[in-house]
C-alpha cells in the first residue's frame, strides 16, 4: 500500500475545526472535521468514517485540500453544457418576447415554449427543446404568467351588466367596504 499523501503544513486540527464551525455548507464541515481528524494522528479509514465517505474518497479530498485550501472542499457544481445562442440574439430574443407576437406574421396571440421553438429555428437557425426554451426565457428573468383568455371582439359595458351587484346590507362586516363605511 503506498504511503498517504502528506498534508499542507501551514493548517492544523484545531483550526480547521473552527472553520468548520464557521462555515455554512455541512459537506464542507464534515470533510473539514475528516480532515482535522487525520490531523490529530487518526488512520485515513476512521478519519473518512466521520465524514461520511470512504478511504479514496477522503483521499481525493486531501488532494484537493492540499491545492486548494479549505476553499477547495466546497462542492463545484459542472458548468454544463454551453448555450447555443450568443449575448446579442439573446437580447434580440429579449426583445421578441417582450414585443409580443404578431398573430398575422406569427399565427399565435401569446407565446408559447413551442412557439418559441420554431421562432428561434427559423430567426436564428439553432434547434431548441420546448423544455430548454423554458430555460432560456428563464436565463432573460422572463416567468411564465397565463392571463385569463379574452376575446378580442368583447364589450366592456356588456361584462359590466353581467357583473353581480350585491346590496349593501348583504356584503361581509369584514370586506374592506363596509370597514370603510363603518370608519
Amino acid at each position: 500500500m503506498p504511503p498517504p499523501l502528506p498534508l499542507r503544513t501551514d493548517f492544523e486540527a484545531n483550526q480547521l475545526r473552527r472553520l468548520a464551525t464557521q462555515c455554512r455548507d455541512a459537506k464542507q464541515s464534515r470533510r473539514l472535521l475528516s480532515i482535522a481528524a487525520v490531523y490529530d494522528g487518526m488512520d485515513r479509514g476512521s478519519a473518512a468514517k466521520i465524514g461520511g465517505m470512504d478511504r479514496q474518497t477522503l483521499r481525493d479530498w486531501v488532494i484537493r485540500f492540499n491545492k486548494l485550501g479549505s476553499a477547495g472542499l466546497v462542492d463545484v457544481k459542472p458548468a454544463g453544457s454551453r448555450r447555443r445562442l450568443n449575448d446579442e440574439q439573446m437580447k434580440e430574443l429579449a426583445v421578441l418576447v417582450e414585443a409580443g407576437p404578431d398573430p398575422e406574421v406569427h399565427g399565435v396571440v401569446r407565446w408559447r415554449c413551442r412557439d418559441l421553438v420554431d421562432v428561434i429555428e427559423v430567426q436564428f437557425g439553432v434547434t431548441y427543446k420546448e423544455r430548454a426554451v423554458g430555460y432560456l426565457l428563464k436565463a432573460l428573468n422572463f416567468s411564465h404568467i397565463s392571463g385569463r383568455p379574452k376575446h378580442p371582439a368583447q364589450n366592456a359595458s356588456v361584462i359590466d351588466g353581467f357583473k353581480k351587484k350585491f346590496p349593501r346590507h348583504a356584503r361581509s362586516p369584514h370586506s374592506p367596504s363596509a370597514r370603510n363605511q363603518t370608519n
